[in-house]
């Protein structure tokens, strides 16, 4: 086998500072869940004109393939897939920069648009590969829309047959706290699992005098809040990381009435993927437990959202070695597994992969966080993530 890793680096760079106008442009124009139709133009598009067969599922996102042409009828073609994302989120842009976004209230607040491009940029490379009759197999490529909803467009996809005859899977993430030139790595369970979870009380409502007479709605809507997590620390083993977070509490409008309907909202994750499976009942029942003594009653809207991302130690043995070819025994640290949720792992249920996180902060320069209006990346991030991209999908196909 020819010295892929040179050509790869040499591709990557050769495209560099069209990967980055591209990521600029992606990141000024941003698009919510399911309506990432210029992006998804955008990337069909190129890689049409690099030789990819693409096939554009339905309402947006781009499957693209490579390789396996010359299997025969009943060739088994060795596959590997790269995964990106592409939607963005409903966060008023901040970033301060000339390329900051041009719809209102939408931002690429999660490095959606890197992941992108920097996917784009390992096709890219890889299509030069193909050309010269080096690619050891097939790649199918998954530029995803809907990872910030519940249920996002990974079960979309896999729905609809795109994962078939895959047999590893990787993916990278946007790392505001690691620098530029770094990748974080972990072997075994990276992400959480993340639902979401919406309490709804009803009650006969009154005169804030006579609370003996009605149901106190907001006292038992504040019992929800504070004691859910609390009952769910006795009735869920502790090593399972369960945390219960509210982002909206709604009720009432005067001060002197008590109200007759309100709601409660957050999102609830675990760490331990058994535990997740088994959690909603008993959410369920804690809940109706917790109201039942204050005269109101209560319906649960429950969704679960994603299951934890959970290396597999032999696919993530692949990407430590492809980031150290692209930058060197220094170039990766371990991550501590995050409470954050990612669809991603709707993939690594279903087979073998890993997702490593992608180094942004600029060294000695501020750490920025996801989901907030103010982030920025240091742009050599995404040459970084696109090297690494395709030296992982050639190193899975020769392993």
């Amino acid at each position: 086998m020819p010295d892929h890793s040179s050509l790869l680096a040499e591709v990557v760079a050769k495209y560099d500072a069209e990967l980055v106008d591209l990521r600029r442009d992606v990141h000024a124009h941003p698009e919510l869940s399911w309506s990432e139709h210029r992006t998804t133009d955008l990337v069909a598009q190129r890689l049409e004109a690099a030789g990819w067969r693409v096939t554009l599922p339905a309402p947006t996102g781009v499957v693209a393939e490579l390789g396996g042409e010359d299997a025969g009828s009943g060739g088994r073609v060795p596959t590997v897939a790269l995964r990106a994302d592409m939607d963005a989120l409903p966060v008023q842009d901040a970033c301060g920069q000339p390329w900051a976004s041009t719809v209102d209230g939408v931002a690429h607040a999660c490095g959606h648009d890197v992941h992108t491009i920097s996917q784009l940029g390992a096709a890219l490379a890889l299509a030069e590969l193909h050309e010269r009759g080096e690619l050891p197999g097939r790649v199918r490529l998954f530029f995803q829309p809907a990872e910030e909803v519940m249920p996002g467009g990974a079960k979309h996809l896999i729905a609809h047959g795109h994962l078939e005859d895959v047999d590893r899977i990787f993916a990278l993430h946007c790392d505001p706290a690691v620098d530029v030139g770094r990748v974080g790595l972990r072997s075994g369970a990276l992400t959480s699992a993340a639902d979401k979870i919406e309490v709804h009380l009803e009650g006969t409502g009154g005169h804030t005098s006579r609370p003996h007479l009605t149901g106190d709605l907001t006292f038992a809507l504040a019992k929800v809040t504070s004691e859910l997590p609390a009952v769910l620390s006795r009735r869920m083993d502790p090593r399972a990381g369960v945390s219960v977070v509210w982002g909206v509490v709604h009720a009432g409008a005067a001060v002197n009435v008590i109200p007759d309907r309100g709601t409660v909202a957050g999102t609830v994750r675990i760490l331990d993927a058994v535990a997740w499976a088994g959690c909603e009942p008993i959410i369920r029942e804690a809940i109706h437990d917790i109201v039942r003594p204050y005269g109101v009653t209560a319906t649960v809207d429950y969704l679960q959202g994603v299951p934890p991302v959970v290396n597999d130690a032999a696919a993530n043995a692949v990407l430590a070695a492809a980031a150290r070819e692209v930058l060197g025994v220094t170039g990766q640290t371990t991550v501590p597994q995050s409470l954050g949720g990612e669809d991603f792992g709707w993939y690594v249920d279903q087979v073998p992969g890993a997702m490593f996180r992608l180094g942004t902060r600029t060294p000695g320069g501020p750490t920025y966080d996801l989901h907030q209006g103010n982030l920025r990346v240091d742009e050599r991030a995404v040459g970084i993530g696109a090297r690494v991209l395709a030296e992982a999908a050639v190193g899975s196909l020769l392993a």
